[in-house]
Protein backbone atom coordinates (compact mmCIF):
# COMPACT_ATOMS: atom_id res chain seq x y z
CA UNK A 1 0.00 0.00 0.00
CA UNK A 2 2.98 2.35 0.44
CA UNK A 3 3.83 2.17 -3.28
CA UNK A 4 1.07 4.62 -4.27
CA UNK A 5 2.46 7.65 -2.34
CA UNK A 6 5.95 6.87 -3.71
CA UNK A 7 4.67 6.71 -7.28
CA UNK A 8 2.76 9.96 -6.82
CA UNK A 9 5.87 11.64 -5.41
CA UNK A 10 7.96 10.50 -8.38
CA UNK A 11 5.32 11.76 -10.82
CA UNK A 12 5.22 15.13 -9.06
CA UNK A 13 9.01 15.40 -9.28
CA UNK A 14 8.99 14.59 -13.02
CA UNK A 15 6.28 17.18 -13.70
CA UNK A 16 8.18 19.78 -11.67
CA UNK A 17 11.45 19.17 -13.52
CA UNK A 18 9.71 19.24 -16.89
CA UNK A 19 8.07 22.56 -16.07
CA UNK A 20 11.39 24.00 -14.97
CA UNK A 21 13.07 22.90 -18.21
CA UNK A 22 10.36 24.50 -20.37
CA UNK A 23 10.60 27.73 -18.42
CA UNK A 24 14.39 27.86 -18.77
CA UNK A 25 14.13 27.27 -22.55
CA UNK A 26 11.54 30.03 -22.90
CA UNK A 27 13.76 32.45 -21.01
CA UNK A 28 16.69 31.62 -23.29
CA UNK A 29 14.54 32.49 -26.31
CA UNK A 30 13.41 35.88 -25.00
CA UNK A 31 16.57 37.78 -26.08
CA UNK A 32 15.69 40.81 -23.90
CA UNK A 33 15.61 44.35 -25.25
CA UNK A 34 19.01 46.02 -25.48
CA UNK A 35 21.05 42.82 -25.91
CA UNK A 36 23.31 42.95 -28.97
CA UNK A 37 23.46 40.05 -31.40
CA UNK A 38 26.46 39.08 -33.53
CA UNK A 39 25.75 37.79 -37.05
CA UNK A 40 28.33 36.45 -39.50
CA UNK A 41 27.56 37.48 -43.08
CA UNK A 42 29.32 35.97 -46.10
CA UNK A 43 29.38 36.82 -49.80
CA UNK A 44 30.60 34.22 -52.28
CA UNK A 45 30.58 33.92 -56.05
CA UNK A 46 30.57 30.11 -56.33
CA UNK A 47 31.15 29.87 -60.12
CA UNK A 48 28.31 27.29 -60.35
CA UNK A 49 30.23 25.04 -57.98
CA UNK A 50 33.35 24.63 -60.15
CA UNK A 51 36.70 25.27 -58.49
CA UNK A 52 40.03 26.43 -59.82
CA UNK A 53 40.85 22.79 -60.52
CA UNK A 54 37.90 22.58 -62.94
CA UNK A 55 36.05 20.14 -60.68
CA UNK A 56 32.35 20.52 -59.85
CA UNK A 57 32.06 20.02 -56.08
CA UNK A 58 29.35 21.70 -54.01
CA UNK A 59 30.43 19.62 -51.03
CA UNK A 60 33.63 21.58 -50.50
CA UNK A 61 31.71 24.86 -50.73
CA UNK A 62 29.33 23.60 -48.04
CA UNK A 63 32.28 22.45 -45.94
CA UNK A 64 33.93 25.86 -46.18
CA UNK A 65 30.68 27.56 -45.05
CA UNK A 66 30.40 25.12 -42.14
CA UNK A 67 33.99 25.70 -41.06
CA UNK A 68 33.54 29.48 -41.27
CA UNK A 69 30.37 29.16 -39.17
CA UNK A 70 28.61 31.72 -41.38
CA UNK A 71 25.05 32.67 -40.41
CA UNK A 72 23.85 34.33 -43.62
CA UNK A 73 25.41 33.75 -47.04
CA UNK A 74 24.80 35.63 -50.27
CA UNK A 75 25.75 33.47 -53.26
CA UNK A 76 26.25 34.50 -56.87
CA UNK A 77 26.51 32.43 -60.08
CA UNK A 78 24.14 29.75 -58.78
CA UNK A 79 22.69 27.21 -61.22
CA UNK A 80 19.22 25.69 -60.99
CA UNK A 81 18.80 22.81 -63.48
CA UNK A 82 20.88 24.99 -65.81
CA UNK A 83 23.05 22.59 -67.81
CA UNK A 84 25.49 19.70 -67.75
CA UNK A 85 28.21 22.02 -66.41
CA UNK A 86 26.54 21.67 -62.98
CA UNK A 87 24.85 18.29 -63.58
CA UNK A 88 21.49 20.09 -63.78
CA UNK A 89 21.58 20.52 -59.97
CA UNK A 90 19.28 22.73 -57.94
CA UNK A 91 22.35 24.17 -56.28
CA UNK A 92 20.71 26.50 -53.76
CA UNK A 93 18.48 23.72 -52.44
CA UNK A 94 21.31 21.24 -52.40
CA UNK A 95 23.52 23.54 -50.33
CA UNK A 96 20.67 24.51 -48.00
CA UNK A 97 19.76 20.87 -47.39
CA UNK A 98 23.38 19.96 -46.69
CA UNK A 99 23.81 22.90 -44.29
CA UNK A 100 20.37 22.67 -42.67
CA UNK A 101 19.59 26.29 -43.61
CA UNK A 102 16.69 28.31 -44.94
CA UNK A 103 17.19 29.62 -48.47
CA UNK A 104 15.72 31.74 -51.23
CA UNK A 105 16.67 31.66 -54.89
CA UNK A 106 16.39 34.32 -57.62
CA UNK A 107 16.63 33.49 -61.32
CA UNK A 108 18.04 36.29 -63.44
CA UNK A 109 18.19 34.03 -66.48
CA UNK A 110 15.15 31.77 -66.95
CA UNK A 111 15.02 29.49 -70.00
CA UNK A 112 12.80 26.72 -71.28
CA UNK A 113 13.93 23.18 -70.40
CA UNK A 114 15.82 21.10 -72.94
CA UNK A 115 13.09 18.45 -72.84
CA UNK A 116 9.35 19.12 -72.28
CA UNK A 117 8.23 18.49 -68.71
CA UNK A 118 11.65 19.06 -67.17
CA UNK A 119 12.33 21.96 -64.75
CA UNK A 120 13.11 25.37 -66.22
CA UNK A 121 16.78 26.21 -66.67
CA UNK A 122 17.77 29.04 -64.33
CA UNK A 123 20.87 30.98 -63.34
CA UNK A 124 21.07 33.62 -60.65
CA UNK A 125 21.70 34.31 -56.98
CA UNK A 126 20.70 32.84 -53.63
CA UNK A 127 20.65 33.64 -49.94
CA UNK A 128 21.18 30.93 -47.30
CA UNK A 129 20.38 31.62 -43.65
CA UNK A 130 20.49 29.91 -40.28
CA UNK A 131 17.64 32.23 -39.34
CA UNK A 132 14.10 32.26 -40.77
CA UNK A 133 13.65 34.18 -44.02
CA UNK A 134 10.43 36.14 -43.56
CA UNK A 135 10.06 37.27 -47.17
CA UNK A 136 12.09 37.76 -50.32
CA UNK A 137 11.78 39.38 -53.73
CA UNK A 138 14.04 39.66 -56.77
CA UNK A 139 14.32 43.08 -58.42
CA UNK A 140 15.42 43.09 -62.04
CA UNK A 141 18.07 45.74 -62.65
CA UNK A 142 18.35 47.87 -65.78
CA UNK A 143 20.75 46.91 -68.55
CA UNK A 144 22.09 48.51 -71.70
CA UNK A 145 21.55 46.68 -74.95
CA UNK A 146 21.65 42.91 -75.25
CA UNK A 147 23.69 42.22 -72.11
CA UNK A 148 23.06 39.70 -69.35
CA UNK A 149 20.09 40.39 -67.09
CA UNK A 150 21.15 41.25 -63.54
CA UNK A 151 19.08 41.35 -60.38
CA UNK A 152 18.96 42.33 -56.71
CA UNK A 153 17.72 39.60 -54.37
CA UNK A 154 16.18 41.19 -51.29
CA UNK A 155 15.45 39.13 -48.17
CA UNK A 156 14.08 40.08 -44.76
CA UNK A 157 15.49 37.76 -42.09
CA UNK A 158 14.50 37.36 -38.46
CA UNK A 159 17.81 37.29 -36.58
CA UNK A 160 16.81 36.54 -32.98
CA UNK A 161 14.11 39.19 -33.07
CA UNK A 162 15.78 41.68 -35.40
CA UNK A 163 14.45 42.38 -38.88
CA UNK A 164 17.67 42.21 -40.88
CA UNK A 165 17.55 43.19 -44.57
CA UNK A 166 19.97 41.49 -46.95
CA UNK A 167 20.49 42.60 -50.57
CA UNK A 168 22.50 40.25 -52.76
CA UNK A 169 23.59 41.12 -56.30
CA UNK A 170 25.94 40.36 -59.17
CA UNK A 171 26.47 43.48 -61.25
CA UNK A 172 27.17 44.00 -64.96
CA UNK A 173 30.53 43.96 -66.68
CA UNK A 174 30.38 47.55 -67.98
CA UNK A 175 30.84 50.68 -65.89
CA UNK A 176 27.87 52.45 -67.48
CA UNK A 177 25.49 49.64 -66.57
CA UNK A 178 26.90 49.33 -63.04
CA UNK A 179 26.34 53.05 -62.48
CA UNK A 180 22.64 52.68 -63.28
CA UNK A 181 22.32 49.45 -61.29
CA UNK A 182 23.96 50.86 -58.16
CA UNK A 183 21.62 53.86 -58.27
CA UNK A 184 18.68 51.45 -58.44
CA UNK A 185 20.03 49.36 -55.57
CA UNK A 186 20.41 52.42 -53.33
CA UNK A 187 16.86 53.44 -54.14
CA UNK A 188 15.42 49.96 -53.46
CA UNK A 189 17.32 49.54 -50.19
CA UNK A 190 16.15 52.96 -48.96
CA UNK A 191 12.58 51.65 -48.81
CA UNK A 192 13.29 49.39 -45.83
CA UNK A 193 14.02 50.48 -42.27
CA UNK A 194 16.38 48.83 -39.84
CA UNK A 195 19.80 47.18 -40.19
CA UNK A 196 20.80 46.10 -43.68
CA UNK A 197 23.65 44.86 -45.83
CA UNK A 198 24.33 45.15 -49.55
CA UNK A 199 26.68 42.44 -50.73
CA UNK A 200 27.84 40.54 -53.77
CA UNK A 201 30.11 40.45 -56.77
CA UNK A 202 30.00 44.06 -57.97
CA UNK A 203 32.55 43.62 -60.79
CA UNK A 204 34.07 46.99 -59.84
CA UNK A 205 37.17 47.97 -57.90
CA UNK A 206 36.84 50.38 -54.95
CA UNK A 207 38.17 53.41 -56.84
CA UNK A 208 35.65 53.00 -59.69
CA UNK A 209 33.45 56.01 -60.26
CA UNK A 210 30.23 54.02 -59.93
CA UNK A 211 31.23 52.88 -56.42
CA UNK A 212 31.13 56.43 -55.02
CA UNK A 213 27.37 56.30 -54.42
CA UNK A 214 27.68 53.14 -52.33
CA UNK A 215 30.51 54.60 -50.27
CA UNK A 216 28.52 57.76 -49.60
CA UNK A 217 25.49 55.83 -48.30
CA UNK A 218 26.89 52.70 -46.64
CA UNK A 219 29.98 51.64 -44.78
CA UNK A 220 32.49 49.24 -46.28
CA UNK A 221 32.92 46.47 -43.72
CA UNK A 222 36.44 45.86 -45.07
CA UNK A 223 37.51 49.50 -44.77
CA UNK A 224 40.16 48.60 -42.19
CA UNK A 225 41.52 45.71 -44.25
CA UNK A 226 44.52 46.51 -46.43
CA UNK A 227 44.27 43.34 -48.49
CA UNK A 228 40.75 42.33 -49.48
CA UNK A 229 41.39 41.11 -53.02
CA UNK A 230 39.06 38.32 -54.08
CA UNK A 231 39.73 37.60 -57.76
CA UNK A 232 41.13 35.38 -59.12
CA UNK A 233 41.16 32.85 -56.30
CA UNK A 234 44.78 31.95 -57.08
CA UNK A 235 46.96 35.00 -56.33
CA UNK A 236 44.05 37.49 -56.30
CA UNK A 237 44.85 40.91 -57.74
CA UNK A 238 41.40 42.57 -57.76
CA UNK A 239 38.86 43.47 -55.13
CA UNK A 240 35.40 43.08 -56.69
CA UNK A 241 33.42 41.32 -53.92
CA UNK A 242 31.95 43.41 -51.11
CA UNK A 243 29.82 43.56 -47.98
CA UNK A 244 28.44 47.03 -47.26
CA UNK A 245 26.40 47.67 -44.12
CA UNK A 246 24.12 50.41 -42.88
CA UNK A 247 25.98 53.00 -40.82
CA UNK A 248 24.36 51.97 -37.54
CA UNK A 249 26.05 48.55 -37.56
CA UNK A 250 29.35 47.77 -35.86
CA UNK A 251 31.85 45.56 -37.69
CA UNK A 252 33.76 43.24 -35.37
CA UNK A 253 35.72 41.09 -37.80
CA UNK A 254 36.15 41.11 -41.59
CA UNK A 255 38.22 38.56 -43.48
CA UNK A 256 38.86 37.00 -46.86
CA UNK A 257 38.74 33.20 -46.77
CA UNK A 258 41.36 31.23 -48.65
CA UNK A 259 39.80 28.45 -50.73
CA UNK A 260 40.03 27.24 -54.32
CA UNK A 261 36.44 25.91 -54.43
CA UNK A 262 35.55 28.70 -56.92
CA UNK A 263 37.35 31.25 -59.09
CA UNK A 264 36.50 33.92 -56.46
CA UNK A 265 37.43 34.02 -52.78
CA UNK A 266 34.59 34.28 -50.25
CA UNK A 267 34.49 37.18 -47.80
CA UNK A 268 32.90 37.27 -44.36
CA UNK A 269 32.23 39.91 -41.76
CA UNK A 270 30.75 39.72 -38.27
CA UNK A 271 28.28 42.52 -37.58
CA UNK A 272 26.66 43.54 -34.32
CA UNK A 273 22.90 44.10 -34.37
CA UNK A 274 21.67 46.24 -31.50
CA UNK A 275 18.39 44.85 -30.20
CA UNK A 276 16.44 48.08 -29.91
CA UNK A 277 13.17 46.81 -31.33
CA UNK A 278 12.71 43.05 -30.89
CA UNK A 279 10.59 41.33 -33.51
CA UNK A 280 8.92 39.14 -30.88
CA UNK A 281 8.02 42.08 -28.64
CA UNK A 282 4.30 42.87 -28.64
CA UNK A 283 4.93 46.61 -28.17
CA UNK A 284 6.85 47.18 -31.39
Amino acid sequence: MRKVPIILAVMFLIVSLTSLGSSAFAEEQEFPRGESVGVKVMSYNIHHGVGEDGVLDLGRIAQMIEEANADIIGLQEVDNHWSSRSDFQDQAKKLADRLGMFYTYAANLDLEPINPGEPRRQYGTAILSKYPILKSVNHQLSKIGNTEQRGLLEASINVKGNHFHVYNTHLALTSAERQIQIEEIINIASRSEGPKVILGDLNATPESNEMKLLYSNYQDTFAEENKANTYPAINPTKRIDYIFSSNNLETKVARVINTLASDHLPIMTELVLERNDPFNNGNK
